[in-house]
């Protein structure tokens, strides 16, 4: 079965630099498949370019088996989506924003008004469809936009940073929403700058910098690929200096950020590398499993990104 989107080698400049560099990659039919990068990697002029938003310079897009630009308006009546920023309609209902946007894709009342229910139950939003938007907390308009990137059935979801700004509880709700559509059989492209929520919902994903895939993956294979097994969090005033002084012939490598010095060990020397610092006074210390977080700082680097 042919991949639902598809990318080769897509291509697009802006004032003669080029933000996206020749990237690849292909969703499988039922996966979710992960972009992630630092700000200005090149994300959101990959997702305009996969929806016939933005005109790349060159390569190829097959969405939902048909050809972006091209046929992009045709390919989107397949595909669901969640922007960064909620865009709800302010002046209607929860069920009136539904109902509003079902329309868009030619979808009769009736039609849409048959779901509305299924839909809120999905969203956690049962009993709240004459509620006015000003009544919902923030995960509560979160999870109508996704209810609403579901009116029209779509075989595709592109989902733009959906958690950003929630708290704690209401991710894990929209985690848990995102992984029983999955199981129904859709399929997810997914971008993100939360490490474990990539780890928690992707198959696949791709690290994009500077315009270009620099690795991809599963998330544990890119963990195994890319990063030390065994993470050493060093705290405190002195810690950058002890590490650099005490630790180097035990980490495979030491990266230091304000304070704080990680420290990269084989499985083979973190025993020593523990009674090391257990000797040391003073210093706090944070033993852990190596994650993509860490995997995704030595592709892209610690530097901040505007």
């Amino acid at each position: 079965m042919p991949d639902i989107l598809s990318v080769a080698d897509l291509r697009k400049s802006y004032a003669g630099r080029e933000v996206v560099t020749g990237v690849s990659f292909g969703l499988r039919r039922g996966e979710c498949y992960g972009l992630l990068g630092p700000n200005g990697a090149g994300k959101t002029t990959t997702l305009r370019c996969c929806l016939g938003l933005t005109t790349p310079d060159a390569g190829a897009i097959q969405m939902a088996g048909l050809p972006v630009p091209q046929r992009a308006r045709e390919a989107r009546s397949r595909v669901g989506i969640v922007p960064q920023f909620d865009n709800l309609d302010p002046d209607f209902s929860v069920a009136e924003n539904l109902l509003v946007f079902g329309r868009y894709f030619g979808l009769a009342d009736a039609a849409t008004r048959a779901r509305i229910p299924a839909l809120l139950e999905f969203a956690g939003l049962t009993g709240k469809d004459d509620a006015p938007l000003a009544s919902l907390s923030g995960g509560m308009k979160r999870r109508l936009t996704l209810a609403r990137a579901l009116v029209n059935d779509p075989d595709l979801l592109i989902l733009d940073e959906p958690t950003t700004g929630l708290d704690p509880q209401a991710r894990h709700l929209i985690w848990e929403r995102l992984k029983r559509l999955l199981q129904q059989g859709k399929t997810i492209l997914l971008t993100t700058h939360f490490m474990d929520e990539a780890e928690r919902l992707c198959d696949r994903l791709a690290i994009l910098d500077a315009g270009r895939i620099v690795a991809e993956g599963a998330p544990h294979e890119l963990i195994t690929r890319h990063i030390e097994p065994q993470v050493v969090e060093l705290y405190g005033e002195n810690a950058p200096d002890w590490a650099r002084q005490q630790a180097d012939g035990l980490a495979t490598r030491i990266e230091v950020s304000g304070e704080t010095a990680f420290c990269y060990v084989t499985d083979d020397k973190l025993a020593a590398l523990l009674a090391l610092t257990g000797a040391a006074p003073g210093l706090r210390v944070l033993h852990r499993r190596a994650n993509l977080e860490d995997v995704f700082l030595k592709l892209t680097g610690r530097e901040l990104r505007d």
